[in-house]
C-alpha cells in the first residue's frame, strides 16, 4: 500500500465522487452513500454549525474563511447568512465542482499549513472535518496557521471526529482537540457533541459484527458504506432500505439524545474558540 496523502485522495474523490449528486455533497461527506443518506448527514452538520455561528455571535459582514471548502457548501450558507465568506481548499477538482455550484465569493486553492493570506485577515475561520483528514504529526502546523490569519478577537470553529479510525482519517479525543488549540493562543467558548445516531450506529455495528468485521471503531457512516459496497447489489439494497429508517429516526433523536449522553459519546465534536 502506498502512503497515504490527503491531496491525492481528495484528487481522487473529487474526480471519481464529483458529478454523483447535484449538490456536492457526495464528494465531502460518504462517496458510497446514496443521496438521501447525505443529505440526511448534511442537515445534521447545518443545525451544529448554525449552533456554532449563534455562539460566535458574528456581526453581519464578517469575513469568514472556510478552510477545506470542497464542493464549496459551507461559502454558498456563509454567504446566505450574511457574513463574507472566502473558500479554500487544496484540491483544484474540488475548487472546479465549488465554482459549478454558483458559488460567487472567492475561491483559493493553498494549503492548509502554509494559507495563502495575510495575518490577522478574518473575523472566524471554519474547519469543517477537514483537519481530522491530515496525520497526526501534520495537524499541528495546521492549527498554528489558523490561528495565524485571525484577527484578535477572531472565533474559530472546528467540527471534526472525536473517535473511529481509518487509513484516511485521524480524529482526536475532544480534550486533545482543545490541548492543541488552546497551547496556540486561543481561549475555548464551549463545545458540544455532533452526531449520536444511536440506532443507526447499533445497526451498523451489528452488520459489521455479522459480517466478520474486526470490531474497531470506525468513522460510523463511512466504514458502513464501504461495507455495503463490498456486497452485492441486493445485499445492498436491502443494508441501505434498513439505514432508510435507521439513520432518519437517529438524527431526528439526537436533541434528546445529546441531553442524556455525553457529548464524548457522539462522534463527532464542534469546538469553538477566541484568539
Amino acid at each position: 500500500m502506498s502512503a497515504y496523502s490527503a491531496k491525492e485522495y481528495w484528487t481522487d474523490v473529487a474526480r471519481t465522487f464529483g458529478p454523483a449528486d447535484g449538490a456536492g455533497l457526495a464528494p465531502v461527506l460518504h462517496p458510497n452513500a446514496p443521496p438521501w443518506f447525505n443529505r440526511c448527514m448534511d442537515e445534521l452538520q447545518y443545525r451544529a454549525i448554525r449552533r456554532a455561528l449563534k455562539l460566535a455571535d458574528l456581526p453581519s459582514g464578517a469575513r469568514i474563511l472556510d478552510v477545506g471548502c470542497g464542493t464549496g457548501r459551507w461559502v454558498r450558507r456563509f454567504r446566505e447568512l450574511g457574513l463574507e465568506p472566502t473558500g479554500m481548499d487544496a484540491t483544484l477538482d474540488m475548487l472546479r465542482w465549488a465554482r459549478q455550484h454558483e458559488n460567487r465569493a472567492p475561491l483559493v486553492a493553498g494549503e492548509a499549513d502554509c494559507l495563502p493570506f495575510a495575518t490577522a485577515a478574518f473575523d472566524c475561520v471554519s474547519d469543517i472535518t477537514v483537519v481530522q483528514h491530515i496525520p497526526a504529526a501534520s495537524q499541528p502546523p495546521v492549527l498554528l496557521e489558523l490561528v495565524r490569519v485571525l484577527k484578535p478577537g477572531g472565533r474559530l470553529i472546528l467540527l471534526e471526529l472525536i473517535r473511529g479510525k481509518d487509513d484516511h482519517i485521524f480524529p482526536r479525543r475532544p480534550q486533545d482537540w482543545i490541548e492543541q488549540v488552546t497551547s496556540r493562543g486561543m481561549k475555548l467558548i464551549g463545545w458540544f457533541g455532533q452526531e449520536f445516531l444511536l440506532l443507526d450506529r447499533l445497526f451498523v455495528r451489528i452488520v459489521r459484527a455479522l459480517g466478520g468485521r474486526d470490531g474497531t471503531h470506525r468513522e460510523v457512516s463511512t466504514s458502513a458504506s464501504q461495507t455495503a459496497s463490498q456486497h452485492s447489489p441486493v445485499a445492498r439494497r436491502v443494508y441501505w432500505g434498513a439505514r432508510r429508517l435507521t439513520a432518519p429516526i437517529s438524527a431526528w433523536t439526537d436533541p434528546f439524545v445529546e441531553k442524556i449522553c455525553s457529548a464524548g459519546f457522539a462522534t463527532h465534536g464542534v469546538f469553538l474558540f477566541e484568539k
